[in-house]
């Protein structure tokens, strides 16, 4: 399993919101490449880049803190927030993601995201499957849709995505531990490679989603507030 630690960035910052609230940012590091040669020197090889402000006004901002992560450490990066059009795919490749997340635009516009999918392969683009009481929300959780999280992914797995994340809103940030039963209904139903996103408080949490079949585990809070080490995380590498 992929272990995947988390810098959510608003304002060139490393941050962490609860719940997707912005009101409730905590800023844990000013300069975001501090926590990315963190996690390389610990052993860890990826990094979840969430571009907050991107996903607020819809469209990629932090592109330039993407590319000095990208560039100064060898982690492979996946990069998601505001990526809304072709433009915003093309800018966040070049600027050195591995894989793009898509969750708004999969919800929003099928049609695109069927294009970016055949266009950059599967391996490339990450379906997002954010949700709150099962409906996937869109636009950096601000708006909801009446699409059932499992539906959602099952649709999107006919017809070709390979990886998703899939954050239960609920659980982010609430060091409550993550979606269980979410993901064994989401594991039992598909063959999608699933990411799981949001609650992981534990080491014993990451080893229970190892256990389940998770393709990969983000973690986020639980690093920055100390309820897991990254020594822990190496060994289950």
């Amino acid at each position: 399993m992929r272990i995947i630690p988390a810098i959510d960035i608003i304002g060139g910052k490393c941050v962490r919101l609860t719940k997707g609230d912005y009101s409730t940012q905590k800023i844990y590091s000013e300069n975001p490449l501090d926590m990315a040669q963190m996690f390389e020197d610990a052993g860890i090889q990826y990094l979840h880049v969430v571009d907050l402000d991107g996903a607020k006004t819809k469209q990629i901002v932090n592109y330039k803190t993407l590319e000095v992560l990208a560039s100064k450490t060898s982690l492979q990066i996946d990069f998601g927030g505001g990526i809304k059009t072709e433009n915003d795919i093309k800018t966040a490749f070049d600027s050195g993601a591995k894989q793009i997340t898509v969750g708004s635009i999969a919800a929003q516009n099928p049609v695109l995201m069927l294009e970016w999918l055949n266009l950059y392969g599967s391996d490339r683009i990450i379906l997002g499957a954010d949700c709150k009481d099962r409906k996937i929300a869109t636009n950096g959780w601000l708006e909801s849709s009446n699409l059932d999280v499992v539906a959602f992914i099952k649709e999107y797995e006919s017809k070709g995505a390979k990886y998703g994340i899939v954050t239960d809103i609920d659980k982010d940030g609430m060091l409550s531990g993550p979606a269980f039963e979410l993901y064994d209904e989401i594991l039992a139903e598909t063959e999608i490679n699933l990411i799981a996103s949001g609650g992981i408080t534990t080491i014993e949490d990451v080893q229970k989603l190892k256990i389940m079949g998770c393709e990969g585990a983000i973690i986020g809070k639980a690093i920055y507030e100390g309820t897991i080490n990254l020594k822990e995380l190496t060994e289950l590498c």
